[in-house]
């Protein structure tokens, strides 16, 4: 069955067709979620979320192309950056009261830091950085700007990261 098909399947409740749709989609959906997501469970929160959508806005949907894959990825996409909002709010609320004194000092200090780590970077890892961590493109479309594989781009910004939290969360800091 083509996708159009299925899609007006699962608009009627057709849980055969959503699966259909699922097996079809789910690896290549999740192998995109990798390159938005750090972990595991950010992963599979993110597929899931996806395939719900997909559930929920199949009475609505209308495709421009004969594949649903550009929607999933879309919508792919703005569940992993919607996560990542709510994980900066909920690390700025974790934030100890200490730092968010009204004159700034120890969040700018610790701010200080984090300038450091960034600016300490290779020329790549720094546009890296910019780019997805700091602009929220995907890996993707950060690999395609800067002329590299979505797994160098990667397995940068998992290094990044990890050099910016030590950076942060470093004793003698």
């Amino acid at each position: 069955m083509s996708d159009a098909d299925l899609i007006k399947r699962a608009a009627t409740g057709s849980r055969q067709a959503l699966s259909a749709l699922f097996d079809r989609y789910a690896t290549t959906v999740t192998r995109y979620a990798w390159a938005l997501a750090p972990s595991r469970m950010d992963v599979e929160e993110i597929v899931q979320d996806t395939f719900v959508t997909l559930w929920k806005k199949s009475n609505g949907l209308t495709l421009p192309t004969d594949s649903l894959l550009p929607w999933l990825l879309v919508v792919c996409r703005n569940h992993a950056a919607n996560q990542r909002r709510k994980l900066a709010l909920a690390a700025a609320d974790a934030l100890p009261d200490d730092l968010v004194a009204p004159d700034g000092t120890e969040a700018r200090e610790m701010l200080r830091f984090v300038r450091e780590a960034i600016d300490a970077l290779s020329p790549d890892d720094r546009a890296i950085c910019e780019l997805c961590l700091i602009e929220g493109l995907s890996y993707r479309e950060a690999a395609d700007r800067l002329g590299m594989t979505v797994g160098a781009v990667t397995k940068r910004v998992s290094r990044t990261r990890s050099r910016l939290r030590k950076a942060v969360t470093h004793d003698e800091h």
